[in-house]
């Protein structure tokens, strides 16, 4: 649970700062070209301090443009991806953490009600209710669902003490497979990664699926061609660790040490990916 998501790689930013007499204003019309550039530049720093510093200032930001447009889906859906992100991977403290996933968690909700009404607050549903509102979402639904889940994921990882919290991973695993089969294309390397994740939680004798989990790493790994480094940092801990294959284990974790970090598009978690690897590297011995 502790990195569930830390392989999300989709930061979306809208709107920029600019100086104006002596003010600083935003545009809330910023182009899309303008907020995939500033998305670019995050995801390409190769120092997460720096992005752990001026990531704030875009939350508000973020907070801002949603308060003009409470309505506009694309805005809450890039609030609460930021906020997952920011929330579950760059902040320490376990009470910040929790307020602004929680807060991500509330605008991937209003994000995928304003998409489709009738699965408002879905996350309270029975399951089966809840998996009868999954079939009620389209293929154009799917970018909404993403960032629900994603949001979600971030908000179960920083209250993993909270048992409902966690007793909901069914729901999410649900969410991800639905995102599947509305359109495999969209994010599938991301989707096959949290997914390895969620087969890998609990051991086959326990009602996991390491197996399955196993097989979505390698597709993950596939799909990027093995540049995302996360994914087989990942692959390392959740499966092999679990099926105690050390192996296995050193051997991904060698690839990811030795890996030219400095791969366009994936550069900021490349480089976080490789901290980790060396961490758990260095505790092998102890855990095997």
């Amino acid at each position: 649970m502790r990195h569930l998501i830390n392989s999300v790689r989709t930061i979306v930013l809208i709107g920029v700062f600019v100086m104006a007499a002596g003010c600083s204003a935003i545009i809330a019309g910023a182009t899309s070209s303008m907020a995939d550039s500033l998305a670019d530049a995050i995801i390409n720093q190769s120092d997460p301090e720096t992005v752990r510093q001026g990531a704030p200032a875009f939350l508000l930001m973020m907070d801002g443009f949603v308060g003009n447009s409470p309505k506009n889906g694309s805005l809450l859906q890039g609030a609460a991806k930021l906020y997952a992100v920011y929330g579950a991977v760059f902040v320490d403290d376990p009470d910040r953490a929790k307020r602004l996933t929680e807060r991500g968690f509330n605008y991937g909700r209003r994000a995928l009600c304003v998409r489709q009404k009738s699965v408002c607050d879905m996350h309270e549903f029975a399951y089966d209710e809840f998996i009868t509102g999954l079939r009620r979402l389209k293929a154009g639904d799917t970018p909404a669902l993403f960032a629900h889940t994603v949001s979600w994921l971030a908000y179960i990882r920083t209250h993993s003490s909270n048992w409902g919290s966690v007793a909901d991973l069914p729901k999410v695993e649900a969410s991800l497979e639905r995102i599947q089969a509305l359109d495999e294309d969209y994010e599938s390397a991301a989707v096959h990664q949290y997914l390895g994740i969620l087969n890998t939680l609990r051991p086959a004798a326990l009602g996991g699926a390491p197996e399955l989990g196993r097989r979505h790493f390698e597709q993950a790994v596939e799909i990027t061609n093995g540049q995302d480094l996360s994914i087989k940092l990942e692959y390392a801990r959740s499966y092999a660790r679990l099926v105690y294959d050390r192996e296995l284990h050193d051997s991904l974790l060698v690839q990811v040490i030795e890996a030219n970090p400095e791969v366009p598009g994936f550069i900021l978690f490349n480089t976080l990916a490789q901290t980790e690897a060396r961490s758990l590297l260095e505790s092998a011995d102890d855990y095997f």
